[in-house]
């Protein structure tokens, strides 16, 4: 596929992790709602499912959904690499072990970090998440001659000589608190006075880990939440009053997003302990031992069960006892018709885009629904037992509001001042950015540019599946070859 005439000579990125749409107002993040008022606010914008972090930032990586690229959990059983445990991708030393397991090619999708060093062009990353999402967005980083910082220190990226330079320059890497507020002011710090002004990538990216991390211990309305909300948005200001004082503003494309949203938690489930009591013998995946184990389970709002011990006949047993469980949300199996799975009653694993080779033999989540929390955010779920107290957020279903983003883009191709009610998603970042630049995307990437005269839209499609007293739907909107995912949940 041939390209356009470049639109941009730089492009901008800056994620804010886990920030929900409707908490972009004038009273909240003035300057974000301000940059909306200047470019195009796609209000529909999804994630993709598993809405978890490290599966949205390969997502927004590679511009495929994880049937293509691959990593389909923050965390999940992948015996390629060891049979010991499940890989937690928040860990350095599991990362390593699954990038020698494939031998380089643990990302199944091209990145777009591929597509521009093979063009000539360069990409920078500030990034404050975890070593898994440093990584991820930019896998093969060394191997470019790109630069990616994590606010984590030297062992948490691939160019370990980037955390050098930065506290060469700007000082000792800031003490790890909640909320984040000096890791925000040190990484937009980084970002604004060395990467744009020293460095000039063409592509420059800034990964924030708030409000994600105070959504999860903190609350979603709480006043050290909005605190920290007001935070990142002061550091956008600033990064924005950068890019409009220089003298070519108008060859820069800015790209502000996020890779999920959040609900509330209501409750939280030992539900490893319940399948123990119904007969079935389990690890969760942050144990790192599966002794003894009949199968592995992930956690949160969502989770991947793997068999381990029993076969079919295992995962039918325990899918069938989720389906009578009131406190079960929606359940998806490998195969079918593309719409029911092979159990009758679960969804397809290939209805989720989810039916890559390293999927699951069971995927679940916790109901939920569109009911206001404490503060007044519609969105209230359970979740498995785990290290976020209830009350706090999560994310990794299926509910519109920890699917929907935020993605508000200012530039060439773009309408100042619109409202974009197109179903669109973080899967169209990486055709978006290539496209500014005159790239054409890489064969493997299922999203595509915004820019441009709107195509088409069909209507969206229900679809719905159940077995006995459990009824489950799903809202997609198909795009030609791909679809966004829109919401889906339990029938009552």
């Amino acid at each position: 596929m041939s390209a356009a005439k470049p639109a941009a000579d730089t492009v901008v990125i800056c994620v804010f992790d886990g920030l929900r749409p409707d908490f972009v107002t004038p009273e909240r993040m003035p300057n974000l709602a301000r940059f909306a008022g200047q470019g195009t606010w796609f209000l529909e914008a999804r994630s993709v499912f598993p809405s978890m972090t490290r599966v949205a930032t390969t997502a927004i990586a590679t511009g495929a959904h994880p049937r293509v690229h691959g990593i389909v959990g923050n965390a999940f059983y992948f015996p390629q690499a060891t049979q010991a445990h499940a890989i937690d991708l928040s860990r350095w030393d599991d990362i390593a072990l699954a990038i020698e397991a494939t031998d380089g090619r643990f990302v199944t999708a091209e990145p777009m970090g591929d597509v521009l060093a093979r063009a000539g062009k360069r990409m920078a990353v500030v990034h404050t998440g975890s070593a898994g999402s440093a990584y991820l967005i930019n896998p093969n980083a060394r191997e470019n001659g790109h630069w990616t910082f994590s606010l984590l220190g030297r062992e948490h990226t691939r160019t370990p000589e980037a955390v050098d330079e930065v506290v060469a320059r700007f000082g000792p890497l800031p003490p790890r608190r909640l909320p984040r507020f000096e890791e925000t002011d040190y990484a937009e710090r980084i970002f604004r006075e060395h990467v744009l002004e020293q460095i000039r990538p063409d592509v420059a990216l800034i990964w924030f880990n708030e409000p994600d991390t105070s959504f999860h211990y903190r609350f979603l309305g709480a006043p050290e939440t909005l605190n920290v909300i007001r935070t990142v948005d002061e550091a956008f200001g600033r990064i924005l009053s950068w890019v409009d004082a220089q003298p070519d503003a108008e060859r820069y494309t800015v790209i502000a997003a996020s890779d999920h949203g959040q609900i509330t938690m209501s409750d939280a489930l030992p539900l490893s302990e319940l399948l123990g009591a119904a007969g079935h013998a389990g690890r969760r995946a942050s144990e790192r031992t599966l002794e003894g184990a009949q199968f592995t389970m992930t956690g949160g709002d969502m989770g991947e069960i793997r068999i381990l011990e029993g076969g079919t006949a295992r995962r039918d047993a325990i899918a069938r006892w989720l389906m009578e469980q009131d406190f079960t949300g929606m359940l998806f199996t490998p195969g079918g018709d593309g719409i029911e799975g092979e159990l009758p009653g679960t969804f397809s694993l290939g209805l989720v885009d989810l039916d890559h080779e390293r999927a699951p033999e069971l995927v679940f989540t916790l109901r939920s629904n569109d009911d206001a929390d404490p503060f007044g955010h519609p969105g209230l779920g359970l979740m498995t037992k785990g290290d976020v107290p209830i009350g706090g957020g999560m994310h990794g279903g299926l509910n519109r509001h920890e699917l929907n983003t935020t993605l508000i883009a200012r530039g060439a191709g773009l309408t100042a001042g619109t409202v974009d009610g197109r179903a669109t998603g973080i899967v169209d970042i990486a055709p978006t950015v290539l496209a500014a630049l005159g790239l054409a995307p890489a064969a493997t990437m299922t999203g595509r540019s915004l820019l441009g005269s709107p195509t088409p839209e069909q209507a969206p499609r229900l679809c719905e599946t159940g077995s006995g007293g459990f009824r489950q739907y799903l809202e997609v909107a198909d795009r030609g070859g791909s679809r966004i995912l829109l919401q889906g949940g339990r029938r009552d």
